[in-house]
């Protein structure tokens, strides 16, 4: 039985499409399939195009778009009093668009001062769909007892406890900058900015006021700049600015803005990450010290020059290294009063391009709305289990929460791994240990504006090499290895983390953010080894395509197995998908289906096709197989209609490093996908290896497949 749920808000600016990414990654993530429907499309302010909501949720979660009846069609159709025709339609849409879903979020009109009927067509769309209703709002400035109040009002408007639709009500932006008519206002954040202290007792002074009320509180969330945060590119197509340099322009985040009006010593406070630095192009004072900031680790956000004249060539020459290191300096004509009305009339809604900030709400989002309460609602439903990527990713933090072991990072103090690991220990994915000097690395953390939590235990290298060069000499003195040298390899943070693991002193190791795939399995290789079942160390990514999560190996480790690895590699692989959720049909790719090519490369594939099979009959293996034979059902049914993979393969084996190193990132990069990995199979501990280019996310993700292997194998050790 399919259930539709309406999202009706309460009043303006509540953020329903919030709400709505919030629920959709939700059942996502629990394999449940869902789709959003907004009925009526509403226009925004400067924007032209298809219904935003929905464009930002295609965006944000890969779910078709459902096209939306225009406002003004809706309204001739209301005016004609011929709302049982736009009734209609809307069903129509409904039932032929969202049929296969299990979950339908439809989302609302909000009602303004324009569209005073839209709680009431709102009431009449839930009805003709036959929706469960669940409101929004935000707190405003009421208090909690004036809140519930405001929401009953609207719950015994429409039936109140008699109508067995209304399930509850989400408060969302609790805590949220307002000015004094109830609005939100984010240039105020600083002034108004809670503590987490101060949010938490807000929050739980709501819930205890709905803990009284008919009405029950299906969600609580609390309001984070973050998710309002505008890449510096944003802001530079609303003023129409000139780069002087564009730089991290479409990285880098605005959290504040100061205008240089001050001497240099009374600016410098406000000379930190995410500051937008508003100057007269003429105040080279401002422009030198901002870039003297720069070139010492502050991510300042951009420098905005006005006036329209551009800075002196031997000032911004003076400046180059800071530039250089990617600070985007915007040119605007309009002097300094023109330009603070033009950023406060900067929309800070959800850019539709902007994956980052999307992928942010929904998590947000989603981690406040009460489990509970999504529990009741699925119960009666069938799910569909799905392994998509938002229920990969899901799972593998639950998996890795649940584990809860202490990964070391060697790359202590890297930029980017010291934001992976206050996420991990902020998500509870994983005890982080960064190995570095505590000077360095928390001096990266101030300058990236990263507070870093309890949970992350930093180590500096030179408290710890002496306990493991005794434990070394042992383990290599059959190399002949002496004490001085293994001091001296100590000294390199891979392999003195490596010891760490090899002497159980932490559960996984994670390098490669700076380090070289070698540098990083070298000492694994010569500490950890391989484990008994194994013959060799492989590797595998997760490719994370739109619907459903393939793995991919090896493409990271071994250059030219032999049909005797690649069988290993096939079955290391297929165990490692079956590991993580996602049920193993291993296709063992070639450029021959079946029997029809001949050739080395074709009998290798073949010959380790026969070899994994005899292995391992449990598992479902077939090849060689083309890739498209592989993935497409109507060529697997021409090519190889008898095979139990072609054309459902969820593992592949490519027959060399070549082949299988350039179709993943092939695939990565046409499709513009998350691949995470690689993973390392193979080795008696967990060691995992980084790309050079990866991203915090990516790193995150690592730690978190580290953390679940140590786990796994700590069991299977029982």
């Amino acid at each position: 039985m399919q259930r539709t749920i309406m999202l009706i808000p309460i009043g303006e600016g509540v953020g329903l499409t919030t709400i709505s990414l919030g629920l959709l990654h939700t059942f996502q993530r629990l394999g449940l399939s869902s789709t959003f429907f907004k009925p009526i499309g509403q226009p925004r302010p400067g924007y032209e195009g298809p219904e935003l909501s929905t464009r930002i949720v295609e965006n944000a979660t890969g779910i078709p778009l459902i096209e939306s009846i225009p406002l003004e069609m809706a309204e001739g159709l209301i005016s004609s009093d011929k709302k049982d025709v736009l009734l209609e339609d809307i069903v129509e849409r409904h039932q032929t668009d969202c049929s296969d879903a299990s979950v339908v979020i439809v989302e609302g009109l909000v009602p303004t001062r324009r569209h005073t009927y839209a709680t009431r067509l709102n009431f009449d769309i839930a009805k003709a769909l036959n929706a469960e209703i669940v409101f929004v709002t935000i707190p405003g400035h009421d208090k909690p007892k004036d809140l519930k109040e405001r929401v009953e009002i609207t719950f015994n408007n429409l039936g109140g406890q008699k109508n067995k639709r209304l399930l509850g009500v989400i408060v969302n932006k609790v805590g949220a900058p307002v000015d004094e008519q109830g609005r939100n206002r984010p240039d105020l954040s600083e002034m108004f900015e809670e503590t987490r202290s101060t949010l938490s007792a807000n929050i739980d002074k709501i819930k205890t006021v709905f803990s009284r009320s008919k009405v029950p509180l299906l969600g609580c969330i609390p309001w984070n700049f973050d998710l309002i945060a505008p890449r510096v590119a944003d802001l530079a197509e609303h003023l129409d600015a000139e780069y002087v340099s564009k730089g991290e322009a479409d990285l880098r985040r605005l959290r504040s803005v100061t205008f240089c009006a001050r001497s240099i010593p009374n600016m410098i406070e406000h000379f930190k990450p995410g500051s937008l630095l508003v100057s007269s192009a003429d105040r080279y004072d401002v422009i030198v010290a901002a870039c003297l900031s720069a070139m010492n680790g502050t991510e300042i956000g951009a420098l905005l020059l006005t006036g329209g004249y551009r800075p002196d060539p031997e000032i911004m020459e003076l400046c180059k290294h800071a530039i250089e290191g990617g600070l985007p300096v915007l040119l605007i004509r309009t002097n300094t009063w023109q330009t603070s009305l033009s950023l406060q009339g900067f929309n800070l809604e959800l850019p539709i391009d902007d994956a980052e900030r999307l992928h942010l709400v929904q998590e947000h989002a989603a981690q406040y709305i009460q489990p509970e309460w999504i529990d009741q609602l699925i119960q009666r439903h069938d799910r569909t289990q799905l392994m998509s990527p938002p229920a990969f990713r899901f799972k593998l933090t639950e998996l890795a929460r649940n584990a809860a072991k202490r990964i070391v990072l060697p790359e202590g103090d890297e930029p980017r791994t010291v934001r992976a690991a206050a996420i991990c220990a902020e998500r509870g994915i994983a005890k982080p240990v960064l190995l570095g000097n505590p000077d360095d690395i928390h001096r990266v953390a101030e300058q990236q504006g990263i507070v870093l939590p309890e949970g992350v235990e930093i180590v500096d290298p030179s408290s710890i090499l002496e306990d493991y060069v005794g434990p070394m000499v042992e383990l290599r003195k059959h190399k002949g290895l002496e004490e001085v040298v293994a001091r001296e390899h100590l000294e390199d943070n891979v392999m003195l983390g490596t010891m760490m693991l090899q002497m159980d002193h932490v559960d996984g190791l994670v390098s490669g953010a700076v380090h070289t795939t070698a540098n990083t399995i070298r000492p694994a290789l010569q500490l950890i080894k391989t484990a008994p079942t194994s013959s060799l160390v492989s590797s595998i990514f997760f490719m994370l395509l739109p619907d459903q999560v393939f793995v991919y190996g090896d493409c990271a480790i071994n250059p030219d197995p032999n049909s005797d690895q690649l069988a290993d590699i096939a079955i290391q692989s297929a165990e490692s998908a079956a590991a993580f959720g996602i049920e193993p049909k291993v296709a063992m790719i070639s450029y021959s289906t079946g029997s029809s090519g001949t050739g080395s490369d074709v009998d290798k594939v073949r010959e380790a096709t026969r070899i994994a099979k005899e292995r391992r009959p449990d598992l479902v293996i077939d090849g060689p197989l083309q890739y498209d034979a592989a993935v497409m059902e109507n060529v697997a049914l021409s090519k190889a209609p008898d095979s139990p993979v072609a054309g459902q393969a969820t593992v592949f084996i490519f027959p060399d490093l070549n082949t299988g190193n350039t179709t993943y990132k092939a695939v990565q990069r046409s499709a513009d996908l998350i691949s995470i990995g690689p993973m390392l199979q193979g080795l008696n501990k967990p060691v995992n290896d980084l790309s050079r280019g990866a991203l915090v996310e990516d790193i995150v993700y690592t730690v978190a497949l580290t953390a679940i292997q140590a786990a796994q194998m700590a069991k299977s050790k029982q």
